[in-house]
């Protein structure tokens, strides 16, 4: 089977973001067959690409993927016109591809909702089988956020949702919200299947791990930390509430970490400078090589969201999976399925959203209390491995694209 894949931010472990298309890209290997990742220049992303681009593209074998790489270059910082644009770019070039390589079966995963576009051309002109993965559901979270407002803007975007989902064999949600969100437009009797973020044990339990800190927090210091965007959805003020909080009450012991970059990352280091939050620490995005130490070293993992009812059910952040994938216990902020794993699992602290009281309660007693918080470690350990192991869920996406290819 010839799989033509199409992930804008596509990244190989040596990038400091998400890699579930590298794994699952390396799954389609191992099971025989091959694929074509298309993707763009995403910051913070590694293609492994390293020669220059020729009239706009690269493309090259790595790790046996072969990876066409189109010159445009993405950044969370990158302003609504100019990410547009990009966007329509990327999907009007991949177009082109449709017509000039050879594949069995299309592949496409969001974010941008355009990722759907050369699917829609592959089901209706080329009549090849599309598979079409979801990772948010658009329009509906960033309407919910008050992030886009115009009416056309939503409209057109809620039809090419449509289309894009009328136009797949099958699609594939990454959270119980989005596979429910797929059906009501699709029907609720479309092949909807979820198959979540997994688990990286080979990065994150692997036996060459050096723990690590940033040079201002001890080894004696308890150390929270969040690994990811610094955006609007992920909600951080809740962590710099926090923070003044427990300075208030003078644990200055515990230290928040924010790893990462994004759009507000500039607005949240000017604030915590005002508030003279000194018990907040910023830091650059690291690789999966990097993390996996960091993790092995950290006490806990912070899991935010803006306290926006869409993303309760309607998300599958990467950090969960690779905090628990590492032993590490997680404090989440906002209700939904995954503060209900928690919860059922014990490996961490659900805390409700906008409290930031309850959120340094949670901190102080995870502190204060470090026998309970190994147990809740392990426990995690045990829900990555028996839920979210990313090799049976990389096993079920393959399978589920090969049922798709033999028309089963």
């Amino acid at each position: 089977m010839r799989v033509l894949y199409f992930h804008q931010h596509f990244s190989t472990p040596s990038g400091a973001t998400g890699i579930r298309s590298y794994e699952m890209a390396q799954r389609l290997l191992k099971r025989g067959h091959q694929v074509t990742m298309v993707c763009g220049s995403y910051n913070g992303g590694v293609t492994g690409i390293t020669e220059p681009f020729v009239k706009g593209k690269r493309r090259a074998n790595v790790n046996g993927i072969d990876v066409i790489e189109f010159d445009l270059a993405y950044s969370n910082n990158t302003n609504f016109l100019k990410r547009s644009l990009l966007f329509v770019s990327f999907a009007l070039k991949s177009i082109g591809l449709l017509f000039s390589e050879k594949y069995d079966i299309v592949f496409s995963t969001t974010t941008p909702l355009t990722a759907g576009i050369p699917g829609i051309v592959a089901h209706y002109i080329k009549r090849k089988p599309f598979v079409f993965e979801v990772r948010d559901l658009w329009p509906e979270l960033p309407k919910a956020m008050g992030v886009i407002k115009n009416p056309l803007i939503l409209g057109a975007m809620s039809l090419l949702e449509t289309l894009s989902y009328k136009a797949a064999t099958c699609c594939i949600g990454l959270s119980p919200g989005i596979v429910k969100g797929i059906k009501e437009k699709k029907g609720q009797d479309s092949r909807v299947v979820m198959i979540p973020n997994g688990c990286d044990f080979a990065i994150f339990s692997a036996d060459d791990i050096t723990p690590w800190r940033p040079d201002t927090i001890s080894e004696q210091d308890f150390l929270a930390i969040f690994t990811g965007t610094h955006g609007i959805a992920n909600g951080l003020d809740a962590v710099l509430n926090t923070a003044a909080v427990l300075k208030q009450r003078g644990r200055t012991d515990i230290k928040l970490a924010l790893f990462g970059q994004g759009k507000l990352k500039a607005e949240l280091e000017a604030r915590a400078k005002e508030e003279e939050l000194d018990n907040i620490i910023f830091h650059q995005p690291v690789n999966k090589t990097k993390l996996a130490g960091l993790m092995a070293s950290a006490n806990i993992g912070m899991q935010t969201l803006a306290n926006v009812p869409a993303f309760y059910y309607g998300t599958s952040p990467n950090k969960f999976f690779d905090y628990i994938s590492a032993g590490l216990p997680v404090i989440n902020n906002y209700p939904g399925w995954l503060a209900e794993n928690i919860e059922r699992h014990d490996c961490g602290y659900a805390v409700e959203p906008d409290n930031p009281t309850a959120f340094a309660d949670a901190l102080i007693k995870a502190a204060d209390n470090p026998k309970e918080l190994a147990l809740k470690g392990d426990k995690a350990k045990q829900l990555a491995q028996e839920v979210f192991n990313r090799h049976d869920l990389a096993n079920l996406w393959v399978d589920t694209l090969e049922q798709v290819n033999e028309g089963k």
